[in-house]
């Protein structure tokens, strides 16, 4: 049994104009479980290794895969059932199959395709392997949990509750020397501490995607994977990819605690809400390495906070901002412009706020309603959404119009805000300060990439 995944050719990081290039772990981890099981496995990350259509074509067939598994988020999705039509071409007698968020749940819209045979629903890795294994053996798919296809859709597969029983991703399988951050192509290593969200923010895919129950790794295993980071990868920069790594208290203080008694020479970064932090949580996050923190401000009107239900204050989002600028901290705020209840003048007081706040970078993204999310079907259901190509669904092209603003003003509004923070000399000045000559490089690309969205 031979498995293919593959990451499309012609797909980016929603943070690209960051110059964020970053590992597929998704597929990484699926692979792991599956080579820990005895199944032949392949990955093609066709977007890191810049790889063309046509190349793409000629590689697929070299390794003769029973199964091809493509992963596809929203705004790629096209490219996605690109990859799959193009396996099916090369591969006529290969299963198809399909993953990740936007598949799981769009799977009756994905399945339509008649070059699409699967999608796996939920997380993938011991559906799978399961589905590999019943391939295999010529046993009955309808027996796999987690699955649909076109003449029927199992039920869901429980959700993994001890993720250290996952192995790691299996990153041997991928271009590491491809990943970059800032547009250069530091030793970054990625990994995910957590699965589940118990917060209930209206616009989240991951929580409907792994559920509101946190699931948590040991400390003791995160570091072992820090350690294998640094050691077969040369990694010296991490970055924590879950959705909000500072929920338990407890658990940061322990992981920081066990890289100080390791002695990790390395830097991190990582997500975390205003109302998870405190100035003893951050200077013990600042002594174990921690250097970067990814801040979801939102917007500086309390009740669209609370219409997103963050169940945080502005109050608190400016003490967490002061408390990072006393410690040394970078901080990246991520705003959202033009959610349901929007002015033109709320949108204003978001952008100033912001500025104010004078984090180390700032993301103004459009709002965008994500299948899954209770954002989306609400703004399905009052007939809010305005586009529907899902390859502009990538958070720097309007698809609502709020009460007083049309999409077109909304994008010019989006540009001005980027303009606005990043081109203040005392702003490139303390940056330059901080991060080097790069910055200057960094902020052009970011003027770039969000210049050319339409």
């Amino acid at each position: 049994m031979k498995v293919l995944l593959i990451n499309p050719p012609d797909t980016a990081s929603k943070y690209k104009f960051i110059g964020l290039v970053a590992p597929t772990l998704g597929i990484a981890y699926i692979a792991a479980v599956l080579e820990e099981n005895g199944v032949d496995v392949k990955i093609i990350d066709g977007s890191a290794l810049e790889m063309s259509w046509e190349e793409l074509e000629k590689e697929i067939p070299k390794y003769s895969p029973d199964i091809i598994a493509v992963t596809a988020v929203t705004p790629a999705i096209d490219q996605g059932l690109r990859t799959a039509k193009i396996g099916k071409k090369v591969c006529p007698d290969a299963y198809v199959v399909l993953g990740g968020y936007h598949s799981t749940f769009t799977y009756d819209e994905v399945l339509k395709n008649d070059f699409v045979d699967i999608v796996v629903c939920g997380e993938g890795e011991y559906t799978m392997l399961e589905l590999a294994e019943t391939i295999e053996s010529g046993g009955d798919l309808r027996k796999v949990k987690g699955i649909a296809t076109k003449d029927f859709k199992t039920p869901p597969r429980p959700i993994i509750e001890n993720l250290d029983e996952i192995p790691f991703p299996a990153r041997h399988l991928l271009p590491m020397d491809k990943y970059k951050i800032l547009n250069s192509k530091l030793p970054v290593g990625t990994l995910i501490s957590g699965r589940g969200c118990p917060f209930q923010c209206s616009f989240c895919s991951s929580a409907a995607m792994h559920g509101h129950k946190l699931r948590l790794r040991s400390a003791e295993n995160i570091v072992d994977e820090m350690e294998h980071l640094i050691n077969d990868h040369d990694a010296d920069m991490i970055a924590f990819m879950d959705d909000t790594f500072t929920v338990n208290k407890r658990r940061v203080e322990e992981i920081c605690t066990k890289m100080k008694e390791r002695d990790l020479d390395v830097y991190w970064g990582c997500t975390a809400r205003v109302d998870t932090l405190s100035k003893d949580i951050l200077e013990k996050m600042k002594d174990a390495g921690c250097i970067t923190l990814f801040v979801g401000v939102e917007s500086a009107d309390q009740q669209q906070l609370d219409n997103l239900n963050k169940q945080t204050t502005i109050e608190k989002i400016k003490r967490t901002f002061e408390l990072t600028r006393e410690l040394d901290v970078r901080t990246i705020a991520s705003a959202v412009l033009g959610m349901p209840g929007d002015t033109k003048q709320s949108i204003r007081n978001t952008i100033d706020f912001v500025k104010n706040l004078n984090p180390s970078y700032a993301i103004f993204s459009l709002a965008t309603p994500y299948p899954g999310t209770r954002f989306y079907m609400k703004a399905k259901e009052e007939n809010l959404i305005k586009i529907n190509d899902w390859s502009k669904y990538s958070l720097m092209t309007p698809v609502l119009e709020t009460v007083d603003c049309s999409l077109e003003e909304l994008r010019k509004m989006q540009r001005k805000a980027f303009r606005e923070f990043y081109l203040r000399p005392g702003y490139i000045l303390r940056q330059t300060r901080m991060d080097g000559p790069i910055i200057l490089k960094t902020i052009l690309a970011i003027l770039k990439d969000v210049s050319k969205h339409k």
